[in-house]
Parts: structure tokens; sequence; C-alpha cells
């Protein structure tokens, strides 16, 4: 089943958007191969807000999210993961409004490839303020957020979801524009499938990517992207099968329609499948798994 992608949306840089009766949006002009058409940083409340994933530290875009928050007292800052265009901001803004920076944490492990594995990057500076973990409530006196640990785009990978509105925020983990990037060793493909199906099973309403348009139909979507993944695996057993034994190998039959900028990425997904692939017995190679081990059928 091929994913419902959604590739085009109405949106001006810089400027603050009424999403919904509680959320409002504003977006940072950092668009790239991996960012889209920039970071969506989600102001949630009327009043009293949270801010969440508030983006690059770039002067317009500090600019924009100032005269966005102008009137508002900022309560928390949320921040789904730790890369360059998500977290960088956190810091500054919740100093400049007094309150602190939520999060899981920093990552269990710093993935390999450096530049090459993804143009985002990493911010290897973020800590939160506060560490949350999955369930943890957070509240305000019009709207209420819960933290859910989401594993496999990064291992401290966090959404949020709004229960007034049953809406998700979904930071990389789910995107409505092209699927998420697995980069081991921090990244994991067992611990991202077991994240999709248990955002599957809670039925949101609707799912609002930091990068891209809102996803509507969710079921259908979220279930598409397991179903994509597990079509992935049954690609790359068969290009193991045709003799395509080490990964690039393996990327450049496969993906054979995406552009070559995104090839090194392609490979860390093909490697944390390979890795999945390992664990569960369907293929091995000699040593340890790696970018340029040579892999077999068992």
């Amino acid at each position: 089943m091929s994913i419902p992608f959604i590739k085009s949306f109405d949106f001006e840089y810089g400027v603050c958007t009424q999403l919904s009766p509680l959320i409002r949006r504003v977006i940072a002009d950092n668009p790239g191969p991996f960012t889209y058409t920039g970071t969506g940083v989600y102001i949630i409340g009327k009043d009293e807000v949270a801010v969440i994933d508030p983006g690059p530290q770039t002067p317009a875009h500090i600019a924009a999210l100032d005269a966005a928050l102008q009137g508002c007292k900022v309560t928390h800052v949320l921040v789904t993961h730790h890369h360059i265009d998500h977290s960088p901001l956190a810091a500054p803004l919740a100093a400049k409004h007094g309150c602190k920076v939520y999060g899981y944490g920093k990552q269990n492990r710093i993935p390999q490839g450096g530049d090459v594995r993804m143009e985002a990057g990493d911010d290897l500076s973020f800590k939160p303020d506060i560490e949350i973990r999955q369930g943890d409530i957070i509240k305000n006196k019009d709207w209420t957020i819960e933290a859910i640990h989401t594993p496999g785009h990064t291992s401290n990978h966090m959404c949020f979801a709004l229960k007034e509105e049953n809406t998700l925020f979904s930071g990389d983990h789910i995107m409505g524009w092209s699927t998420s990037v697995i980069s081991p060793p921090d990244g994991d493909m067992g611990d991202y499938m077991d994240s999709l199906m248990r955002v599957r099973d809670r039925h949101f309403n609707r799912i609002w990517p930091t990068h891209g348009p809102a996803i509507e139909d969710v079921d259908i979507f979220v279930q598409a992207y397991i179903d994509h993944r597990l079509e992935r695996e049954e690609q790359i057993l068969l290009a193991i099968k045709a003799g395509h034994g080490n990964v690039m190998d393996m990327v450049t039959h496969i993906y054979t329609h995406i552009d070559k900028r995104l090839h090194p990425a392609a490979a860390h997904s093909v490697l944390a499948h390979l890795m999945h692939m390992q664990n569960s017995g369907k293929i091995s190679c000699a040593g340890k798994a790696g970018l340029k081990s040579h892999y077999v059928v068992t």
C-alpha cells in the first residue's frame, strides 16, 4: 500500500496561523531535503501557552516567534527530540519567558555518520530542564498535553497529544510529506514499528508533524506507514537474493526515484531494517551489522 503523502499546503514564512481553537503555527524559513518547507513551531493555548519544537536560532525566526507570542505567557517549552531544526531555540526561548524546557533527555547513543547521515544533524547540547517520560501529563488552564514516548527516529523522541482536540504533535515520528529517517545505532527500526502501532491504536483525529501539513485520515495514513516498512523489508530481502549484499548497493537498487542527496539517509534506514531483520532471524552477516557489512538471507 502506498502512503497517501500530502505534498502541498498553504503557508507563509514567519506568519502565525491559527489552525484550531487551541493551536497556532509559525513556520521557520529553513527548508531543505530533510526539513521540507521548514520547521513548524506549534503554540498551544490562548493566554498561557506551550511552545512545541521552537526550531532554529535565526534572527528572522526569532523575530517571528516573538511577534506571535506577544501578549502571551509561555509556561512550557516542549521538545520532541534533539535535532538542530527542532531544539536549539528551546533554552533561549524558555529563558526569555522564565519557564522550563521539557523533553525526554539525551539520546542513548550518538548516531554514526555525522553530517553525511542527515542534513539536519544533532543538537548535542540539548538537555531539558525537566525530563519527561511516557504518560506524563502537562496541564494548564485550557489545555492538557500527554507525553508519548515514540523511539525509532531517535531513542529520545517524544510525541505530544493535545487531549482537548484528540490531536497528536508527531515531530519527525510521522510526517505527511515523507517517511522518517531511522538511523542506527540511536535509531531503531524495531522500536519504530512498535511506536507506530501504538500511535495507530490511539485513533487520533489529526496529526500535526513538525514539517509539512496536517494528516487528517490518521488511521489509514499510519497503517500505510507501517505497511510501507514491511514492504521495504521484502524489497531488501529480494535485493539480497539478487546479489546486492551491501547497503549502498541495496539503496541504489531500491531507491531509484528519490533525490540522490537522500541516499546517505536512505542507507541508514536500510541499515536499520537490516538490523531489525537480523534480530528476527531473516538475514545474517559476518561480524557486527554495519554500513559496509555483507548480508545474506538465512
